[in-house]
């Protein structure tokens, strides 16, 4: 009976090598969901147990025609757009309104990617070994539709790397790596994933206040100038300790200008249009009512940082600071620098898998 917490992985920075002991599957970059179906009740748990069900109602649907009756299913739900996954698309479907819910899942339906079985009918597989979890979720899926799909997995380590290296270019996140002996532990780090890692040289542009005060920094804005030299904004970062928090105040305090001398003024555009300044920045990607105000810094001082991968123009994850770059010229710190992962098919990764 739902909820359950998701079984999870800690971050490694390199495939285990054991082909004996372990399967290897790509990393989704989507929403991780428990899928619960007894006869035609269906519930979507989402990572942290709660109920994602009417987010997507496709799925609901599928479930009653793909799945067994009675089965509870690992995995996580997908967008498509093109020939890659879209998480601003998932995203857009947490919204409290049926009716644009309903029309989001008409425009852009999502997929539900399986990757592990936790019961089926009256047999609770969780303290079965994932080999036999997975030879079982196969054989159960066997005659599933066009909406949902079992992962592929390999047990060659090669294939592992290969994945990780080709299935980038479709928006996939990176590998993990299960033991073949491995029982199903809810929220336990027992699974290993190695994701994408590279750096990047960004301008601070701005930052916004600790929630404890003004007098410490909560998070740096970052931008990258595009082809026609706009200043965009591409992220955050924000993980420090308290006392540099402070800091960074201080040091920070000669570069604070006004808006009339930035290219952003977020506050100033959602006032016209909230969904231009969340599409280009200004608002958070999980609450469209959060301040969109910030201390504007003139665009001189640049930072290297850590990210995982892109979505869309911006960092998919928050950044990570790696050092400062005062050798940098801030003008040249441009989206040109960022590595552009070749693109590989999504249907060729699940077959059947939906492209709009």
């Amino acid at each position: 009976m739902p909820p359950v917490a998701p079984m999870l992985a800690k971050p490694v920075a390199e495939v285990p090598g054991d082909p004996a002991e372990y399967l290897y599957e790509p990393k989704w970059d989507g929403f991780r969901s428990i899928l619960f179906r007894d006869g035609d009740e269906i519930e979507l748990g989402s990572r942290k147990e709660r109920p994602m069900t009417r987010y997507f109602p496709e799925l609901v649907e599928a479930a009653r025609a793909e799945l067994p009756a009675r089965c509870v299913i690992d995995g996580e739900i997908v967008i498509a757009t093109g020939d890659r996954l879209d998480f601003e698309a998932l995203q857009l479907r947490l919204h409290p309104a049926a009716s644009r819910v309903r029309m989001l899942a008409a425009q852009t339906p999502a997929a539900f990617i399986a990757f592990d079985l936790l019961a089926l009918g009256d047999t609770d597989y969780t303290g079965a070994p994932f080999a036999e979890r997975r030879e079982a979720l196969v054989h159960a899926l066997a005659g599933a539709g066009t909406t949902i799909h079992v992962t592929p997995a390999t047990t060659d380590p090669v294939v592992a790397h290969r994945w990780f290296t080709d299935f980038e270019g479709a928006g996939l996140d990176g590998v993990i790596a299960k033991r073949r002996d491995l029982t199903y532990q809810p929220d336990k780090r027992v699974m290993f994933k190695l994701k994408h890692q590279r750096t990047a040289d960004c301008v601070v542009a701005g930052y916004r206040p600790h929630k404890s005060g003004p007098d410490a920094v909560g998070s740096l804005l970052l931008g990258l100038y595009d082809d026609d030299g706009t200043l965009a904004s591409v992220g955050v970062i924000g993980a420090f300790p308290m006392a540099r928090r402070r800091e960074l105040v201080t040091e920070l305090a000669p570069l604070v200008t006004t808006f009339d001398q930035h290219p952003w003024d977020w506050a100033a555009q959602a006032a016209a249009d909230p969904e231009l300044a969340r599409r280009y920045g200004g608002g958070s990607r999980w609450n469209a009512g959060k301040d969109l105000s910030f201390v504007p810094l003139r665009p001189e001082r640049v930072v290297e940082v850590r990210y995982d991968h892109m979505e869309g123009q911006r960092f998919r994850h928050t950044a990570q600071f790696n050092r400062w770059r005062p050798d940098r010229d801030p003008r040249s710190c441009t989206y040109d620098q960022l590595e552009r992962p070749v693109t590989f098919r999504l249907d060729d990764i699940v077959d059947g898998l939906s492209r709009h």
